[in-house]
């Protein structure tokens, strides 16, 4: 995972910039860079790691070849406010049509589009779930979302019990229309690891001119709180259908809420959807 990510970041900036001499590389360059990574949809945490990445690699080579010269990935500006674009949450009726869109293509990008869209997993979460994971057979059809070997989970918290409902349900019926028997997303996994990074890219460049601006794929996750408040759904609730952590040393006892509670919820706000 280490040699493919490093060479997958140097890759970008030979892209970008052009296989150079890394005494060639400039800090404005470094800039140039930076932008090409954010309007390729990534998250600034994401352009960081991928920073930081190129940095070491650029580091290591002037040490080992005793180079005189500065690395000119050192002293890159990144914006103050990393996850601006993820905390918004998109409007309602721009939900609607991009799941109508979903449907119209039907395709396994648009399948993961859509499972996020009414389920507010996380994209790497959602886009490393194994086929064994969507359970359709039972009387709430639902996510079992746990980590694998491939792709663990970004909190305890975060393994939960997911119902469908909506155009995840529809996502998750068309996912298993799929003859893998292993990854509900195939194209973004091996055995060894989930290519989060790469289905952010592929979806935030297509929903970008389907969303207003400023909204990315993580923007579901916050909308789908927005519309639980919006049907006054009890906060302990929602944070246990989204995986977020609760406040209070009362909420760790117990064994939360079932299905038929959540499911309950979901359907509140997909009553008006058209599925």
């Amino acid at each position: 995972t280490f040699i493919r990510t490093a060479h997958r970041n140097t890759e970008y900036v030979i892209q970008v910039l052009g296989n150079k001499s890394v005494t060639a590389y400039s800090s404005s360059e470094a800039a140039q860079f930076r932008d090409w990574l954010i309007k390729q949809g990534m998250s600034m945490r994401t352009v960081k790691r991928v920073f930081a990445s190129v940095r070491a690699v650029v580091n290591l080579t002037i040490t080992e070849h005793g180079l005189d010269c500065i690395n000119g990935f050192a002293k890159t500006y990144f914006p103050a406010d990393e996850d601006i674009n993820d905390r918004l949450a998109i409007p309602k009726e721009d939900i609607t049509k991009v799941q109508a869109l979903c449907v119209e293509m039907d395709d396994d990008i648009r399948w993961l589009i859509a499972l996020i869209s009414d389920t507010g997993m996380r994209l790497g979460g959602a886009a490393g779930l194994h086929m064994d994971d969507i359970k359709l057979d039972e009387p709430i059809p639902y996510i079992d979302l746990k980590p694998h070997p491939w792709r663990s989970l970004k909190t305890k918290g975060s393994q939960r019990l997911i119902p469908l409902v909506g155009a995840s349900l529809w996502a998750a019926e068309r996912i298993k229309t799929n003859p893998h028997q292993t990854f509900a997303f195939p194209r973004y996994n091996t055995t060894s690891s989930t290519n989060a990074n790469s289905a952010s890219a592929a979806i935030n460049k297509w929903l970008k001119p389907r969303v207003p601006e400023g909204y990315v794929i993580h923007s579901f996750r916050h909308s789908l709180r927005d519309r639980l408040r919006a049907v006054q759904c009890p906060s302990d609730i929602i944070d246990q259908i989204g995986g977020w952590s609760t406040a209070g040393v009362g909420q760790a006892y117990g064994e939360g809420y079932g299905l038929d509670s959540k499911w309950e919820w979901l359907q509140r706000i997909n009553l008006n959807s058209g599925f």
